[in-house]
């Protein structure tokens, strides 16, 4: 068990909206992942900052986040990512812009991680994820 973290968290906590100790109480202390998904998605971030010194506090921040457990993607997440794929169209909702999702979902699902995220509308209508949400203050979900 334990919790796959969605990119969204890992953002929260580097802007500084979300503190570590804040992961922390919604894990309950139980171990927590990062997917290549999301180190790929934050170097993205990283990258195209405008600003050397944001680009710089993005980088330092995925240094951090590297030395977390990893979950790998191997076939069996392809299988379940094309099933969730597959499901979604049938249920005449729209899985192209939804790739990045879908296979932190897949690998949530396939580890029987729950999955931590902000954005429960990206993930609700998944079947089987165990989702764990949250809000910051001020903002709808």
């Amino acid at each position: 068990m334990g919790f796959l973290i969605d990119t969204c968290v890992w953002i929260d906590v580097e802007r500084g909206v979300l503190a570590p100790a804040d992961v922390q109480a919604l894990t309950g202390g139980e171990p927590v992942f990062i997917s290549p998904v999301t180190l790929a998605e934050l170097r993205f971030g990283a990258e195209i900052a405008s600003d050397p010194a944001t680009r710089q506090r993005r980088l330092a921040a995925l240094h951090r986040l590297e030395h977390k457990p990893l979950l790998p993607i191997d076939g069996a997440t392809g299988g379940i990512f094309g099933s969730l794929a597959a499901q979604i169209k049938a249920g005449g909702r729209q899985h192209r812009y939804r790739i990045q999702d879908l296979w932190l979902a897949s690998q949530a699902l396939q580890h029987a991680c729950r999955f931590l995220t902000r954005n429960l509308r990206d993930f609700e209508d998944i079947p089987g994820l165990s989702l764990v949400t949250y809000q910051l203050a001020g903002h709808r979900p």
